[in-house]
């Protein structure tokens, strides 16, 4: 394939702003050191992507969850509700389980400075400007 142009993945992945998405992704992830699975014959990280879509070498759902996967900061774990007969049995026996989220005091860590790093640091503060309100 001599040039991979949108039209040929467009018919792969609906959207072009998603194919843009997904091609950049799939770029970061070839710079990143992912192994490549079309040949590169000389071209850069995005018409790699954009062959790799366009001869199905990837799937663009995959694509789009690793995307999602990628961007994401904080995974929640759904864990399982107890069931009634569970928490019935527990409640007639007077066994009731701690809970794991009790609040527990955070221990605060402060950076140390020295006092010439607070007067270097002071020294480089701009001083605000003078209006006549104040």
């Amino acid at each position: 394939m001599a040039r991979v142009t949108v039209e040929d993945c467009i018919d792969k992945v609906d959207n072009r702003f998603e194919l843009v998405l997904l091609a950049s992704h799939r770029a970061r992830l070839i710079s990143q050191g992912a192994s490549i699975t079309v040949d590169r014959d000389n071209d850069k990280n995005p018409v790699v992507a954009l062959r790799e879509i366009a001869d199905e070498m990837l799937s663009p759902d995959d694509l789009k969850e690793d995307l999602i996967h990628s961007l994401q900061k904080h995974v929640e774990v759904d864990e399982p509700e107890p069931d009634a007969a569970s928490v019935a049995a527990a409640e007639e026996t007077g066994f009731v389980a701690a809970e794991e989220d009790v609040d527990q005091p955070e221990v605060v860590t402060f950076d140390r400075m020295s006092e010439e790093e607070l007067l270097a640091g002071i020294e480089g503060l701009v001083p605000p400007e003078k209006s006549d309100d104040y």
